[in-house]
């Protein structure tokens, strides 16, 4: 915000030849071109219609008609270029910074469905980072912003995928015990690189930049496609006996550990579906307004993201101790009642992280092996679809600030609860195949391989 003798404002309409050069802004100019409001600052949308006068008539008598901003904007506090500044994102373009975060969660929808039925998970994984790197570094030359938002919406796609054969791979190779550590361990890294991110975005302002640092390194994981193996659950349940005995004599190398198959009890399929929403859609509504909480929002962003690894650390203990669908329940119901007060924003945040890490176990496990990455899909669909809503959940804040919180919060007291009904999983191996019913007995079956 730029104070000239009682007058404030961060942007005003272009009224000059010069646009964007902040030492045209010249206060006798700005009295006469611009309209002020009730609290003297400045109308950032609107400015006086040209008319034909002399000066001396405009300072005289003033103008009353106004107009919008025609000829763009004029950004004096701005040194380099934003997303917001470069494609005026700004009066009644405002909306579209938040429509294009829905877009990009659009993305990650359509991924969802297209990675959810790729199965090999690896060579998902390997085609997902090298799409985001490139596309990553291409984005930052768009030269309009609908082609951004297009760019950003194939990098959504992607993102799904490696999402979803994240969680595959990562539950499909450790024990049962295990599970929750391997999945909290990838978790906490997201946390690290939220924190990273309010670094880099603090001492980078130029977006373009920015957005080139932040999405090259995925070229470089790349390489993974000399170290990332296989599912040997999935090659097995696709009967690749050969590549699974090599892959689980490499492993036994290291853990000499075998695997064996349980069946899970039938879980009512909505229940697991609206938790995996709300959570996804409390989640990213969070995430998206750090900037509405009254700190400076880089603070913000390393503190939410700071939050992120003690909770999630927490949680990996608490999901052993006391179960899969207790722990949701609990860090659901806790996010339901902080979220109705303002002030435990971070509590929630906390709280919505460690949420957000039971349901993507919980939902790794339920599904057997042969139907894993189509199911995580489907959930992640749910999610995506939350996401999508989220950044428009939070344009209803200019009715009443209180909307996207109160509905938030109602959404995860609901869902808290809804989880009682839910099966455990904690401690029992992963399903491979999809087992057909019998009435009143489970039914035990395995695939087993002999390693001689």
């Amino acid at each position: 915000i730029v104070h000239s003798e009682g007058m404030f404002y961060s942007l005003v309409c272009s009224t000059i030849a010069k646009r964007g050069i902040p030492e045209y802004l010249l206060e006798s100019e700005l009295n006469l071109t611009i309209p002020k409001r009730m609290d003297n600052s400045l109308d950032e949308c609107s400015r006086f219609t040209p008319v034909d006068l002399d000066i001396e008539t405009i300072m005289k008598y003033g103008l009353n008609s106004t107009q919008d901003c025609e000829q763009g904007w004029v950004y004096p506090t701005m040194k380099v270029p934003t997303l917001v500044t470069e494609f005026d994102l700004v009066c009644d373009r405002r909306d579209l910074s938040d429509i294009s975060q829905s877009i990009f969660m659009g993305g990650l929808l359509a991924g969802s469905l297209i990675f959810s039925f790729l199965s090999d998970s690896r060579k998902s994984i390997l085609v997902a980072l090298f799409i985001m790197g490139f596309l990553g570094s291409i984005v930052s030359q768009a030269p309009h912003f609908y082609v951004y938002i297009a760019l950003r919406f194939i990098m959504g796609t992607a993102l799904a995928g490696i999402h979803i054969n994240v969680a595959t791979l990562s539950s499909e190779w450790v024990g049962p015990s295990y599970r929750p550590q391997a999945l909290i361990i990838i978790h906490c890294a997201n946390a690290l690189g939220q924190m990273a991110l309010a670094g880099i975005a603090y001492l980078i302002r130029d977006w373009r930049l920015f957005q080139i640092i932040t999405s090259a390194p995925a070229l470089v994981i790349i390489f993974y496609v000399w170290v990332l193996p296989s599912s040997a659950r999935w090659l097995i349940t696709r009967n690749k006996m050969k590549e699974a005995k090599e892959i689980l004599l490499r492993a036994a190398s290291i853990n000499n550990r075998t695997i064996s198959q349980d069946v899970i009890d039938q879980v009512p399929n909505e229940i697991r579906l609206l938790v995996r929403f709300v959570d996804s859609l409390v989640y990213y509504e969070m995430s998206l307004h750090v900037g509405d909480f009254g700190l400076n929002i880089y603070l913000t962003q390393l503190i939410f993201g700071a939050v992120e690894i003690p909770s999630r650390i927490f949680c990996m203990f608490l999901l052993q101790w006391i179960g899969r669908k207790k722990c949701q329940s609990t860090w659901l119901l806790l996010v339901g009642i902080v979220l109705f007060v303002t002030v435990l924003a971070v509590i929630g945040k906390s709280a919505m992280a460690a949420a957000f890490s039971s349901t993507c176990l919980f939902s790794a496990e339920i599904f057997p092996t042969i139907v894993r990455p189509f199911g995580l899909g489907f959930c992640s669909i749910c999610a995506r679809v939350a996401g999508i809503l989220a950044p428009l959940l939070g344009m209803l804040a200019r009715y009443h600030a209180a909307i996207p919180m109160f509905t938030c919060g109602s959404l995860a007291l609901i869902a808290g609860i809804l989880c009682f009904f839910l099966p455990e999983t904690c401690n029992k191996d992963l399903q491979d195949l999809i087992p057909e019913p019998k009435p009143a007995s489970v039914q035990e079956f395995g695939v087993h391989i002999t390693l001689d």
